[in-house]
């Protein structure tokens, strides 16, 4: 029998499920970025090619896409404190086996469970906060805190990348997790209360295994393409299923009663357009991201340790831009923040692109800087806008596809403008010259895309244009959730 919300937590309870659930974001936020900062020695100890250190990164950001939206259902119906405490468990232990494998084929199956394991813990750890705060008001402050504190691992994560793997090599990196999952495991077991929703929609089984396969045959063809051949047998057999698989996935969730990604959604402007926006955001920041510590390793000749602290304004920049980002958006208007945030953005990556190896870094921070502050401008207006453009009550879904729009942007990123710099360099040019091309084609789909956000905003509706938070009356306001 499925138990009902848990009731109210203390005070100091909240203060350990606060705690427990800001670690457990913290390590996947973490892992997000450290990663970065290891792909220079991933590819000279495992001896692979661009393309495998684009799987080593899509491999992850693929299964966290596709699976996130799922895993806040699993976290209702199974329970949230099993699922978060599953999920912690899945991370903590796939780290390891990244930690230790032998091979990138290895590594690509921890970075795949890795992937299945924060698509747990994500969903489930807000649940969690959000269940033990019923007053809007406390909810709203707690998430704050959450995305806050756990954000940190954000901007911890180039540095830790840089400092671990100069010293141990890049399987520090994933190792560094096992104290921290272990550490939420015992208290958590101990401290959580279990809490469901028995009005949980059931899973979406069809509509989860047609988006992961549609997307991963679209992220195959893309990464593969450029060293197989575009026109290839199993490249364009690739997109082909793609296609296929994508367009069973939109006809099952159109006649589904409980869709994973309702398709009515789409129907209301705002939601669209801050969808849309937000796939752009993730392609171009998680895109341009992959390159920058090989940008200063490659071509600057900087050390692992030196690239890692080189890339952090753009981190750092997001840190501490982004919680001032709701607020001006309440007082200015959704569509001027988040059209000025993607045209600075666009403006740090084309700027970027004209960096060179001889360019002093004083020249360089603050273009990455620039970056960081656009994007923190715009990704907390868009998931508040997504969420004013529905119904009370679907806050938490609304949010939930919001993230996921931006980690399949992130998939797509990785491996576009991966694919953009394998094409310059099979063309003749340097590798330099190919993430030059790779900063400006990032820039100029940013700015195109503040362009057609500010113009299409220009007929809506003045509350939809001051969307900038959820609705205080919103049963679960939830955030962004990387």
């Amino acid at each position: 029998m499925a138990a009902s919300p848990a009731a109210p937590a203390g005070r100091s309870n909240r203060a350990v499920l606060l705690t427990v659930t800001c670690l457990g974001q913290f390590m996947v936020l973490l892992d997000n970025t450290i990663v970065g900062a290891a792909l220079p020695d991933m590819q000279h100890r495992l001896h692979t090619r661009l393309t495998g250190l684009q799987w080593i990164v899509d491999a992850y950001v693929l299964l966290v896409a596709m699976l996130l939206l799922s895993g806040g259902v699993f976290a209702d119906r199974f329970g949230r404190k099993r699922v978060y405490l599953t999920g912690v468990a899945v991370f903590t232990a796939a780290s390891v086996l990244c930690s230790f494998a032998p091979s990138v084929s290895w590594l690509l199956v921890g970075r795949v469970l890795q992937g299945i394991g924060a698509a747990a813990l994500s969903p489930a750890s807000l649940a969690l906060l959000a269940a033990a705060h019923p007053v809007p008001q406390e909810r709203i402050k707690a998430i704050g805190l959450w995305a806050g504190f756990s954000g940190i691992g954000l901007a911890v994560g180039p540095v830790a990348g840089g400092v671990l793997t100069d010293a141990f090599g890049w399987p520090a990196i994933f190792l560094v997790n096992l104290p921290i999952g272990l550490v939420l495991l015992l208290v958590g077991l101990r401290s959580l209360e279990e809490a469901r929703n028995p009005n949980a929609p059931a899973i979406d089984v069809p509509g989860t295994v047609l988006s992961v396969l549609g997307v991963g045959a679209l992220t195959y063809g893309l990464i593969e393409g450029g060293a197989r051949g575009w026109t290839s047998p199993v490249i364009l057999g690739g997109f082909a299923a793609a296609v296929i698989l994508l367009a069973a996935f939109v006809a099952v969730e159109a006649r589904r009663s409980a869709p994973m990604l309702p398709l009515r959604l789409f129907r209301q402007r705002l939601f669209t357009v801050s969808n849309t926006a937000m796939v752009v955001v993730g392609f171009a920041l998680m895109g341009s991201s992959f390159f920058f510590s090989q940008f200063f390793v490659y071509v600057q000749g900087s050390s692992i340790l030196r690239a890692g602290l080189q890339t952090l304004p753009v981190s750092l920049a997001m840190v501490i831009v982004s919680p001032y980002a709701g607020r001006l958006a309440a007082r200015y208007g959704f569509r001027i923040l988040v059209t000025t945030g993607l045209a600075l953005a666009g403006l740090g990556l084309l700027a970027l692109g004209t960096v060179h190896a001889d360019t002093g870094y004083g020249n360089v921070w603050w273009r990455l800087a620039v970056v960081g502050i656009g994007f923190a401008l715009t990704m907390s207006p868009l998931t508040g806008a997504a969420i004013q453009a529905v119904d009370p009550q679907e806050g938490g879904l609304a949010s939930g596809i919001s993230s996921t729009t931006r980690q399949i942007g992130a998939v797509l990123g990785v491996a576009v403008l991966g694919a953009v710099v394998r094409t310059r360099q099979s063309g003749g040019a340097s590798f330099g010259s190919g993430l030059d091309s790779a900063f400006l084609a990032a820039g100029a789909v940013t700015l195109a895309t503040a362009v057609f956000t500010g113009l299409w905003l220009l007929r809506s509706k003045p509350a939809e244009d001051s969307a900038a938070q959820p609705r205080s009356t919103d049963p679960e306001p939830f955030s962004v959730v990387p």
